[in-house]
C-alpha cells in the first residue's frame, strides 16, 4: 500500500512515525512538501522519497493524505484535480467539509475525512472519521489503519458530527492543559517550585486519565470515590460547583462546535 502525504508538517510526521513503527516500509511512502528544510528532515528521519511538486512519480500511490493547512487546501486541490482515479483520499485539514473538497478535487468521491488531535504526535492520539458514500468498505479499512497508527479512531455516521468532534476531542487537549496550567498555578502558590509544581499537576492529569482508562466504571463514580463526606475533595468540589465549573466548561465546548460549523462555512464558499 503505497502512500502519499501532501504536506509535510507535524502530523504528516506524527503519521509517518506511526505508519513505519507498524511497519509500513518507508519505500512505500512520499511526501510532497515545499520547503527544501523540511524535505530534508523527512528524508533524515524516516528515509521517505520527498517532492516539491505532485507530479505523476508522487502521486504513484493507493492512499493520498491531504496534510496542508486549511486556508491552503484549495489550491492544493486545484494540483489534483484529474489525478486521483481509483486513490483514496483522506483529508486531515480541519474545517473543510467533504462535498467542498470533493468539488474542489474535480468531483472525487473516494474521500474520508479525519479530525485528529495533537497527542497523535506521541501515537496516543484520537481520530473522528467520516467517510463519503464513494468509499468503499476496504478503503475505509484503509483509512482506519492510516489513522490508528496514531492513537483509536472513532467513525462517525454524519459529517455534522464532525464539528463535534473538532470542539471534545480535537480542541481537548487544549482544555486539559488549561486546567493543568490552574493546578500548577494552586501548587505555586503553596511554595511548590515550579518544576515541582507542574510535576504535580501533569502527573496528577496522567495518572488520572489511565485510571479512567482502565476503568469500566463511568467519570462520576470514579470522582465520587475520591470523594469523602466532609472531606477537602469535597469542598473542592462544592467551590467549583458553586462558580458553575462543569456548566462553564460544556458551554465553552458549545461554543468550539458552533466556530467549527463557522469555519466550515467560510472555508467552504464557492469561489
Amino acid at each position: 500500500m503505497n502512500i502519499t502525504f501532501i504536506g509535510g508538517g507535524n502530523m504528516a510526521g506524527a503519521l509517518i512515525s506511526g505508519l513505519t513503527k507498524q511497519g509500513c516500509p518507508s519505500a512505500s511512502i512520499r511526501v510532497v512538501e515545499r520547503s527544501p528544510e523540511a524535505r530534508a528532515q523527512l528524508q533524515q528521519k524516516f528515509g521517505v522519497a520527498t517532492f516539491d511538486q505532485p507530479d505523476a512519480q508522487a502521486l504513484a500511490c493507493d492512499i493520498l493524505v491531504l496534510a496542508v493547512k486549511p486556508q491552503q487546501l484549495r489550491e492544493a486541490a486545484a494540483q489534483l484535480q484529474g489525478k486521483l482515479e481509483g486513490k483514496l483520499v483522506i483529508s486531515i485539514a480541519a474545517g473543510v467539509r467533504a462535498p467542498d473538497l470533493a468539488r474542489w478535487l474535480g468531483g472525487h468521491e473516494q474521500l474520508v475525512r479525519a479530525m485528529p488531535n495533537t497527542p497523535a504526535m506521541i501515537l496516543s492520539g484520537i481520530t473522528g472519521l467520516y467517510a463519503l458514500p464513494g468509499v468503499s468498505a476496504e478503503q475505509k479499512h484503509q483509512a482506519e489503519g492510516v489513522l490508528s497508527a496514531v492513537g483509536t479512531v472513532v467513525w462517525l455516521d454524519a459529517e455534522t458530527q464532525m464539528d463535534a468532534i473538532t470542539a471534545v476531542s480535537g480542541s481537548g487537549p487544549a482544555y486539559a492543559f488549561y486546567f493543568m496550567e490552574a493546578l500548577e498555578a494552586a501548587a505555586r502558590e503553596f511554595g511548590f517550585a515550579t518544576g515541582a509544581a507542574r510535576h504535580l499537576a501533569v502527573e496528577t492529569f496522567l495518572g488520572a486519565a489511565k485510571l479512567a482508562a482502565a476503568s469500566d466504571e463511568d467519570l462520576a463514580t470514579l470522582r465520587a470515590r475520591v470523594t469523602s463526606k466532609g472531606g477537602t475533595t469535597e469542598r473542592a468540589l462544592l467551590t467549583m460547583e458553586t462558580d458553575a465549573v462543569k456548566a462553564s466548561i460544556v458551554r465553552a465546548v458549545k461554543a468550539a462546535a458552533e466556530r467549527s460549523r463557522e469555519l466550515g462555512d467560510e472555508l467552504g464558499k464557492a469561489g
